[in-house]
């Protein structure tokens, strides 16, 4: 009975939804989506020691599971609907339980997010949640569709996540790294900023794995080159702070994971169309290249003089230590 008892602890904040006919409770949930859109799926798998430290909290934990899902679809220009959480323990905590319910639930609730079923299992510590959304028909952005010519952006700033974890990793205690453990543990999905980029930006992807590597997918998949002003990149004060030497710095954000922000391009013609879309949500935003024809990814510095490129562009899965 304990695996029902923890699924009624989460049941209890699931949220609801007029397009939710039926959630937690069956062996399905059952959905009535919106005339005229389109579903867009997603789903990650947070696992201790690779997604998130031994001892963070579990509100954190939960906020974060679903926030890498939010990202995924705020990538194309979707609007989240409902999510499905299978989570993983090494015993029946209802403590744990209910602090990872809160989390997940504080951005659920910010985001309308309705959570209408899953799986509770033991095991080592695990979350999985796939989250559902909607796009008008036609409209969502994708990693294709890029044009050469094209400015390349970046929603926030880079190299905050990157930056707490190698300071926990140098010994300096996790709950001295501030304002960049929150960038960590709690990152913020650029949902309005996808919804407003629709129609706007040609092509977009989120940063999970770091800038270089998830923009390597973005010019893969659109066919296309890219030149990267590395001194363009936007920093925020607690990175400058923590990391006065730039070329430290300038390696964290190129190649750090974690950021869930947003890379896409636009036309050149678009730039004042994105910067005011952008500026109605709240969302600063970075003008930090520009895609050219071709296979070539270059970096250069404020004076146009080339950088050599990273010899690893982020995290690879199944290659690295993890957190």
């Amino acid at each position: 009975m304990a695996e029902f008892s923890l699924i009624d602890r989460i049941r209890q904040r699931a949220g609801s939804r007029p397009d939710v006919v039926l959630g937690i409770g069956d062996d399905a949930a059952l959905i009535d989506p919106p005339k005229g859109q389109q579903l867009v799926l997603a789903v990650d798998t947070l696992v201790e020691g690779v997604h998130f430290a031994r001892g963070v909290p579990p509100s954190a934990i939960g906020w974060k599971a679903l926030a890498v899902n939010l990202s995924d679809l705020a990538a194309m220009g979707a609007e989240p609907a409902v999510a499905l959480l299978a989570l993983t323990l090494p015993d029946d905590d209802s403590a744990f339980v209910d602090e990872f319910a809160a989390g997940f639930a504080a951005l659920a609730d910010t985001h309308r997010v309705a959570l209408v079923g899953g799986d509770t299992t033991r095991g080592p510590l695990a979350a999985s949640v796939t989250v559902m959304g909607y796009v008008p028909k036609g409209s969502a952005l994708t990693r294709a569709g890029a044009s050469a010519g094209d400015d390349l952006w970046i929603t926030g700033t880079l190299g905050d996540a990157a930056g707490a974890l190698a300071l926990w990793k140098s010994g300096l205690p996790m709950l001295r790294t501030g304002r960049l453990r929150d960038r960590l543990d709690r990152p913020t999905p650029r949902l309005g900023a996808g919804i407003a980029l629709r129609g706007l930006a040609t092509a977009c992807i989120d940063i999970s794995d770091g800038f270089l590597a998830d923009l390597g997918h973005l010019l893969a998949m659109s066919g296309l080159g890219a030149d990267v002003e590395a001194d363009a990149l936007p920093a925020s004060p607690a990175l400058l702070e923590a990391f006065p030497d730039p070329l430290l710095r300038r390696e964290l954000q190129l190649t750090g994971g974690d950021d869930y922000e947003l890379c896409f391009s636009a036309p050149v013609a678009r730039r004042e169309a994105v910067r005011k879309a952008l500026d109605a949500v709240a969302t600063p935003a970075s003008r930090v290249g520009s895609l050219v024809a071709g296979a070539r990814l270059r970096l250069f510095d404020a004076d146009r003089l080339p950088l050599p490129l990273p010899a690893r562009r982020g995290y690879v899965h199944f290659a690295g230590s993890g957190a």
